[in-house]
C-alpha cells in the first residue's frame, strides 16, 4: 500500500506552520535584512505532530515542510514591497494588490522551474546543501520510507529544542518590553577634534539565532562592516564635518551615519551582489544549457519523476500573466501615468515573463550550488530594479509630475519578478529533498503552490501591522506609534536605486566610495580563498556597514558562539545530532522573539502606546545590567542544555534510515 503523501491534513498543517514562520521571517527580514530557512524546523514540527497518526509517513511530512518552506521563502518579498511605503507612494499595503503580487510571482516561480527539475535536480551533481539536510532530518525522524513510529525520539526532542529556543527568546523580549530589563546599551563617544562615534548594542536572542545559522564567515564579515562604519567612516566624516551650532553630538553622529555612511554600505552591497552573480554566471549558464538538452527527454510515467502536466503549466502561466497585466494596468491607470497605462502594461508583462524565467533558472541553480539561504537574492533585486527602471524611462520620459509615479511603478513590477525569484530559489531545493525521500514531484509542486497562496495571504496583514506600529527607516511614517523604525535595508536600498535611475538624485560620492570598498573586499575575499583561509563575503560586509549596530551585534556574537559550539560538539558521541539541535534551537530563537515582535506590534497599535506593557519608567537604573544578565544567562542555559543532550545520546540512535 502506497504511503500517504498529499493529504488535506498535511496541507492544513503546512499552512498553519506557514503563518508562524512567515510572520517571523517578515519581522526578521525588515529588522536585520536576513531571513531563515524554515524547512528543517517545519519538518521537525510536522514529524512530532503527525507521529500521533498511525498512517502518517515520511512523504506526508515532506509535503508539510514543502508548504511551509515555500511560504517562508516568499516572505523575502519584503526586500522590495516596503519600498512603495518608503518612497511615500503607499501608506500601507492594500491587501488584494499585495496578495496578487505575491501569488502571481510566486506561482510563476514554481512553474518556471518545473522544466528545469530533471536537469538541475534529477541528473545534476549540484550539492543542494539545505535540501539534503532537510531530507536527512526527515529520514532520521521517520526511519525508512513509510515508517510512522519515531523510535529514536528525535522528532519530539527536535520539537522540544524549537520550543525551548522560542520560549527563551520570547521570554527575554517580553520582559524587555516591560522595561524591567534593558533591551540594549547605546551611546555616543567624543574622540576629540570634532570626531565622534557611537555604539548601540541590542540583547536580541533572535539575532543571536540568526548568527548561529549564518555561520562564522558571515558573522566576521559583518564585524568588518561595523568596523568600517563606526571605527573608520563615522569618526573621519564627523571630524571633517563638525556639528552645527545647536545640534547635539548624538544627533550629529547618527545623522552622519544615516545620510552618508549608509550609502557607502549601499555601494558596497551593490558591487558585492553583482560580483556574486557574475562569479556564478559560468556554472549557471552551463546548468541552463544542460536543462535545454534534458527538456527533450520523454515524460515518464514513474510517479517519482512526474511533473505537473504541460497544459497545466501553460494555464497557470497564462493566468499569472493576466493577473500581472491587470495589476500593472490598474496601478498605472490610478496615477498621473494613466495616459501611458497601456504602454507600461505592454512593457511589464514581457518583462515579468522573460526576466522572470531567466531569474528562475539562475536562482534555482544558485540554490543548488550554495543553498537557498546563501543565494545572493538581494543582488537579483538590485539588478531587476535597475533594468526595470531603465526600460521604463526609455518608454516614458520622466517629468517632475511623473517621476515619483514611475519610481513606484518600477518597484511594483519588480516586486512581482522578485516573488518569482524567491520561490524559484526555494523550489528546486524542496524538490531535491523530495527526490531523496522518494516523493512525487507533481504532488510537491501542488504543495508549493498551496504554500505560495498561504504565504501571500499572511504577508499583507503582517506588513500592515508592522508598518503601523514601527514604520520603516526613510519612510514618511506618518502616524507611526513606536519611536524606532525597522531598518528594512534591502527595500531602502532598492528604493534609492529606483529613485536614482529615474530621478537622478543619489549620494553618488558615497556610493562611489562604497563601490571602491566593495572592489577591495572582492579582491580580499578572492585572496583568502586562494590561501584557503576563512572567507569574508563582501555582501555580508556591505550589510554590516549598512545596518545599525543594534541589528548586527548579536548576529556576530551568535556566529562566534556557533563556531565554538560546533567545535565542541565535534567530540560528542553524535556530532551530527548535536549540530541539528543547534540549528533547531537557533530557529526557535528567531521564531519566538519575532512572533513576539508581531504580537507587540498589535499591542502598540491597539493601545496607541509605544510601550504598552511597561511596568517601570524608561530611566529604571538597573535595567541595562539586568539586560546583560538575562542575555548571557539565556545563552549559557540553552547551549548547556544542547551540550548535555548531545553527550547523553548514544551514536547508534541516529544511524537509522
Amino acid at each position: 500500500m502506497k504511503p500517504n503523501e498529499l493529504t488535506i491534513r498535511s496541507l492544513i498543517l503546512g499552512a498553519l506552520i506557514t503563518t508562524v514562520f512567515t510572520a517571523a521571517n517578515v519581522y526578521l527580514g525588515l529588522k536585520v535584512g536576513l531571513t531563515f530557512a524554515s524547512s528543517i524546523p517545519a519538518a521537525v514540527i510536522s514529524m512530532a505532530i503527525l507521529s500521533g497518526f498511525k498512517d502518517s509517513s515520511i512523504l506526508e511530512n515532506n509535503i508539510v515542510q514543502t508548504v511551509a518552506s515555500a511560504a517562508g521563502t516568499l516572505s523575502a518579498i519584503i526586500f522590495v514591497l516596503p519600498g512603495l511605503v518608503i518612497v511615500g507612494w503607499w501608506t500601507g499595503f492594500p491587501f488584494w494588490q499585495s496578495f496578487f503580487i505575491c501569488l502571481s510571482g510566486g506561482v510563476l516561480g514554481v512553474v518556471f522551474t518545473i522544466p528545469l527539475r530533471r536537469a538541475l535536480v534529477t541528473t545534476s551533481d549540484l550539492p543542494y546543501p539545505e535540501g539534503v539536510a532537510a531530507a536527512e532530518v526527515l529520514k532520521v525522524g521517520s526511519g525508512t520510507r513509510g515508517e510512522t513510529k519515531d523510535d529514536t525520539g528525535e522528532a519530539k526532542e527536535g520539537l522540544r529544542a524549537v520550543i525551548l529556543g522560542s520560549v527563551a527568546s520570547a521570554g527575554l523580549a517580553i520582559v524587555s518590553a516591560t522595561r524591567v530589563i534593558g533591551a540594549g546599551l547605546g551611546g555616543v563617544i567624543s574622540l576629540g577634534g570634532g570626531a565622534s562615534t557611537g555604539y548601540d548594542i541590542a540583547w536580541s536572542l533572535a539575532l543571536l539565532g540568526a548568527g548561529h545559522l549564518v555561520g562564522l564567515s558571515v558573522g566576521l564579515a559583518m564585524l568588518v562592516g561595523q568596523v568600517i562604519s563606526w571605527v573608520i567612516a563615522v569618526p573621519i566624516l564627523t571630524h571633517m564635518q563638525p556639528a552645527a551650532a545647536g545640534v547635539s553630538l548624538a544627533d550629529h553622529t547618527i545623522g552622519i551615519w544615516r545620510t552618508q555612511v549608509r550609502f557607502l554600505g549601499a555601494g558596497t552591497i551593490a558591487v558585492a551582489a553583482v560580483y556574486t552573480l557574475v562569479r556564478l554566471a559560468k556554472p549557471v549558464m552551463g546548468g541552463l544549457v544542460s536543462t535545454l538538452v534534458a527538456s527533450r527527454a520523454a515524460i515518464t510515467a514513474d510517479d517519482t519523476d512526474r511533473d505537473i502536466s504541460p497544459p497545466w503549466i501553460y494555464a497557470l502561466t497564462a493566468a499569472c500573466l493576466i493577473i500581472t497585466a491587470w495589476l500593472a494596468y490598474t496601478f498605472a491607470k490610478s496615477t498621473v501615468l494613466a495616459p501611458s497605462a497601456m504602454k507600461l502594461t505592454l512593457i511589464a508583462v514581457p518583462f515579468v515573463l522573460i526576466i522572470g524565467f531567466v531569474i528562475a533558472g539562475v536562482c534555482g541553480y544558485m540554490a543548488g550550488l550554495i543553498g537557498a539561504s546563501n543565494s545572493p537574492i538581494s543582488g537579483v533585486g538590485i539588478l531587476s530594479i535597475v533594468i526595470c527602471a531603465s526600460v521604463i524611462i526609455l518608454a516614458v520620459a520622466p517629468t517632475v509630475d511623473t517621476r515619483q509615479a514611475l519610481v513606484a511603478f518600477a518597484l511594483f513590477v519588480t516586486a512581482i519578478v522578485f516573488a518569482c525569484a524567491t520561490i524559484s530559489n526555494d523550489n528546486l531545493q524542496d524538490l531535491k529533498t523530495g527526490q531523496l525521500v522518494g516523493a512525487s514531484p507533481m504532488r510537491q509542486q501542488i504543495a508549493l503552490i498551496v504554500g505560495v497562496a498561504a504565504g501571500a495571504s499572511v504577508i499583507p496583514f503582517v506588513l500592515n501591522l508592522l508598518a503601523k506600529a514601527y514604520g520603516f527607516a526613510g519612510a514618511p511614517n506618518i502616524g507611526v506609534i513606536a519611536a524606532n523604525p525597522l531598518p528594512a535595508p534591502q527595500a531602502t536600498l532598492i528604493s534609492a536605486l529606483a529613485q536614482g535611475v529615474i530621478g537622478g538624485h543619489l549620494e553618488w560620492k558615497m556610493l562611489g566610495i562604497g563601490a571602491a570598498v566593495g572592489v577591495g573586499l572582492v579582491i580580499l575575499d578572492a585572496v583568502l580563498g586562494v590561501m584557503k583561509k576563512i572567507r569574508i563575503p563582501p555582501l555580508a560586509v556591505g550589510i554590516g556597514i549598512y545596518l545599525p549596530m543594534s541589528a548586527t551585534f548579536a548576529v556576530i556574537v551568535g556566529a562566534v558562539i556557533a563556531h565554538w559550539y560546533d567545535r565542541r560538539s565535534a567530540s560528542m558521541p553524535n556530532p551530527d545530532r548535536a549540530q541539528r539541535l543547534g540549528t533547531l534551537v537557533a530557529s526557535g530563537l528567531i521564531v519566538g522573539e519575532s512572533i513576539w515582535g508581531v504580537i507587540n506590534a498589535g499591542l502598540i497599535v491597539g493601545f496607541s502606546k509605544d510601550a504598552p506593557i511597561a511596568l517601570v519608567p524608561e530611566s529604571f537604573a538597573p535595567a541595562p545590567w539586568l539586560g546583560v544578565i538575562g542575555f548571557v544567562g539565556a545563552i549559557v542555559w540553552l547551549y548547556g542544555w544542547m551540550l548535555r543532550r548531545s553527550a547523553a545520546v548514544p551514536s547508534s540512535s541516529s544511524d537509522r534510515g
